[in-house]
């Protein structure tokens, strides 16, 4: 890359001697004409260094996620695609695990940006081994309990975005996610105190269900499946939900599994969401979180309900549109525009932690839910859910 770069100033060099010596020879008219082939000349070669799909040989180290980055000029599918590949496949390649702030997320969204930019399938090929390799072929028992959930959700969504056809490996992963359920019908769950994805059980629980509703191939009417489901009915009837997220996530998963809301009760929920946009168009994840009367962000600052972000956005466009309202319904255009708007120079929109000033990777997970907001609402191509309203 540093040859490339020295050769790239040798080639602007070059260029910048030879106009002026066109400029000499042709008069003023070169002058005007020389700036234009070297910006030409930059925008090759920088295109040029840039590989056409990141992999995890040539994916550049993820840069540190900040607030400060400039606002794109335009939106860009193209970098979004980029952003995404470059955090996704960093995260797998330094971290070796799966995650629901970075990958799982990237295997929802990213099949919304294939016309943008391929990518090298090594994200999914990851998630998969995990029960190819680790699980089935190694005869071991899941580590954790909750990390059936985190794959096989991954590629139940991913599946329903790409083939329309449940995969036997999401098949098999989703089968494993009912022997790791509690009997209480919760899942031991990841607690790292960064909410909304780990926190409590309780998202674990309508993460699993959500899964097995998005799942194609009727994989919920599944003997396997109902079980675990009436589990999961029997929790949630013990264990009410503390927050506003967690309402908007059981309202989603009851669109495709019944008995876990009502129909008057979801559709309150979801005005209470919209309630919540914001003047500039976009919502707050924390406004979503905040008559959580337990939680509080761990640097005891107040929580920021007046500042729009990607993930709380982008749940909000998804989850109306599942619901029924339509994508040219004003609030959702309002919502759209704040994306398309508020999207950084590097492809990601930054989201502040609901939590903690510190790496920000829920940055990772809004980039994921602009997009399928983005994509639910039709400025994105692919969107494979029908309304499913019971």
């Amino acid at each position: 890359m540093i040859e490339k770069k020295k050769e790239c100033v040798s080639i602007l060099h070059s260029m910048s001697v030879a106009g002026g010596m066109l400029s000499a020879w042709f008069g003023n008219g070169m002058k005007v004409l020389t700036p234009y082939l070297v910006s030409l000349l930059v925008a090759f070669v920088v295109h040029a260094e840039e590989p056409a799909v990141l992999t995890l040989e040539n994916v550049p180290y993820a840069k540190r996620i900040v607030a400060d980055e400039p606002i794109r000029a335009s939106f860009s599918p193209k970098q979004a695609a980029r952003y995404l590949d470059n955090a996704s496949l960093n995260w797998q390649k330094r971290r070796n695990c799966v995650t629901c702030h970075t990958n799982m997320p990237y295997l929802m969204a990213r099949p919304a940006l294939s016309a943008a930019m391929p990518d090298s399938g090594e994200v999914r090929t990851f998630f998969e081994d995990y029960y190819l390799t680790r699980w089935e072929k190694g005869k071991k028992k899941p580590e954790k309990p909750y990390r059936p959930v985190v794959i096989g959700a991954a590629l139940a969504f991913n599946d329903a975005q790409t083939t329309g056809t449940l995969s036997e490996v999401a098949r098999k992963t989703l089968d494993l996610m009912w022997t790791t359920q509690g009997e209480n019908g919760a899942w031991k769950w990841a607690k790292c105190g960064w909410a909304p994805m780990e926190i409590d059980d309780h998202y674990g629980v309508t993460l699993a269900v959500l899964a097995t509703g998005i799942a194609p191939n009727g994989y919920a009417r599944t003997e396997s499946a109902k079980a675990g489901v009436e589990k999961v009915r029997k929790y949630l009837k013990s264990y009410p939900a503390p927050s506003l997220h967690h309402r908007i996530m059981i309202a989603w998963a009851s669109l495709r599994i019944g008995g876990l809301m009502e129909k008057k009760e979801r559709e309150k929920v979801i005005d209470t969401m919209l309630s919540k946009q914001l003047a500039n168009g976009g919502w707050s994840t924390p406004s979503f979180l905040a008559d959580w009367k337990a939680f509080e962000r761990k640097d005891g600052k107040p929580h920021d309900v007046n500042s729009s972000d990607a993930y709380g956005t982008g749940l909000a466009l998804m989850v109306a549109r599942e619901m029924g309202v339509p994508a040219k319904d004003e609030r959702l255009q309002k919502g759209v525009a704040w994306l398309k708007s508020n999207q950084r120079e590097s492809g990601k929109w930054f989201s502040r932690s609901p939590v903690k000033d510190s790496k920000h990777y829920f940055t990772n997970t809004g980039c994921a839910f602009a997009l399928l907001g983005l994509q639910a609402c039709g400025a994105l191509p692919g969107w494979p859910f029908e309304t499913a309203q019971k």
